[in-house]
């Protein structure tokens, strides 16, 4: 019986440490995935290497292990998020926001993961074209605005549920008379409308990807290969109600702003959600929405664990956070200082801009890593390094 020691909270890696190997031996799995079990189940251990350090007053020595930078990872992702949160700041402007869902229905989960990356770019492309089309129109805005999009593909489950968390301005600039024009009501597009346009730019661009041979069919999708399949089912999903989810506007970019943060880096499960490793199991926490909103737990095979956890893993070198309209990077030294002189706000630099890893976690925490742990007052200084005992597959 394989279990995690008593004192200690069981986390991912353990579960890759414990059923990794087994798992690969089974399964015949992408180098991508093969990558992320190896980067989590060796993060901060001796397999990816490290170095000594000495305390220059008391002689006090440590040693710390490498990360391993994967953002699939759960250890890995805190200082990423910070920083990020922080040069998002000093973006935003002073306005209200929105935070919108952009969910795909689950018929399309199954194309989802087998073309990841085309239909991930499909649905940013979607609903990004959704809200700058619809705000520009003057029946709604009548004016730019812009969008910050994260990509999430999972459910609290970790079954597939494909769908886009949106940072959205209650206003736009207005071209016409160049200055910021704000919102009305509380929602200046109304919910019924964004999902049929969102619903007909999803379906548009992806029949133009079959036209083009750009999609592929394997498995249990194998049979919408077939030109009159694949048309049946865009009928089917023309005629089913897309939903797109619009919460009320957060008061200032602050709120927002560490609302987004705790979506823009997380990944499919988190290590305080994972309770227990008995045997061949993994019991882990979740959260059922059709229920209301009820903590309950799950427990699942340790294969079907990871099974699910590899849905995941995103493409190699795949952008999962995107800027559209006044945020655009190609445009934002443009469209977005119009709008900050015309609210007369200064331009302002992130915090961490020009910091080291170090000083940065230092700022975050509070904890100087250079301090000396047991005296309090030396300097722990390097003694050397040592390499990892193996290269990563």
């Amino acid at each position: 019986m394989r279990t995690i020691a008593a004192p200690r909270k069981p986390e991912l890696a353990d579960i890759f440490s414990l059923f990794g190997e087994e798992y690969r031996k089974n399964h015949k799995l992408p180098l991508q995935h093969r990558k992320v079990m190896f980067a989590i189940g060796a993060c901060r251990t001796s397999v990816l290497g490290g170095h000594v350090d000495s305390c220059d007053n008391c002689g006090h020595k440590r040693i710390s292990y490498n990360s391993c930078r994967n953002r699939h990872c759960p250890k890995c992702q805190n200082l990423n998020k910070e920083k990020w949160v922080e040069k998002l700041s000093c973006s935003l402007l002073p306005v209200r926001y929105f935070h919108m869902v952009f969910t795909i229905p689950a018929e399309l989960n199954r194309l989802c993961l087998v073309n990841q990356k085309k239909m991930y770019d499909i649905l940013f492309h979607a609903a990004s074209q959704t809200i700058l089309t619809l705000a520009k129109d003057k029946k709604h805005l009548g004016a730019l605005t812009g969008l910050v999009a994260v990509l999430h593909t999972w459910g609290q489950n970790l079954m597939d549920h494909p769908h886009l968390h949106a940072l959205v301005p209650a206003g736009g600039w207005s071209e016409w008379n160049g200055y910021w024009k704000n919102t009305r009501k509380n929602f200046f597009i109304p919910v019924k409308v964004l999902s049929r346009v969102f619903r007909g730019k999803f379906l548009a661009a992806l029949k133009k990807a079959f036209s083009n041979n750009e999609l592929k069919f394997e498995g249990d999708i194998k049979p919408l290969e077939q030109p009159r399949n694949f048309m049946a089912c865009l009928a089917q999903l023309y005629k089913k109600g897309w939903v797109v989810y619009a919460k009320k506007p957060f008061k200032n970019a602050s709120a927002i702003i560490g609302y987004l943060g705790r979506y823009s880096h997380r990944v499919a499960i988190s290590n305080d959600r994972i309770q227990r490793v008995e045997g061949n199991t993994i019991s882990f926490s979740w959260k059922d929405y059709r229920d209301a909103c009820k903590r309950k737990t799950m427990i699942l095979p340790a294969e079907e664990f990871i099974r699910r956890f590899l849905l995941h893993v995103l493409p190699c070198g795949f952008c999962k956070i995107r800027y559209y309209g006044i945020f655009a990077l190609r445009t934002r030294k443009t469209d977005l200082k119009k709008c900050k002189q015309d609210m007369a706000i200064k331009e302002t630099r992130s915090k961490f801009e020009g910091l080291a890893w170090h000083e940065a976690l230092k700022i975050i925490t509070g904890n100087d890593i250079f301090k000396c742990p047991s005296c309090k007052n030396g300097k722990m200084v390097l003694l050397f390094p040592f390499s990892g005992r193996r290269a990563p597959p």
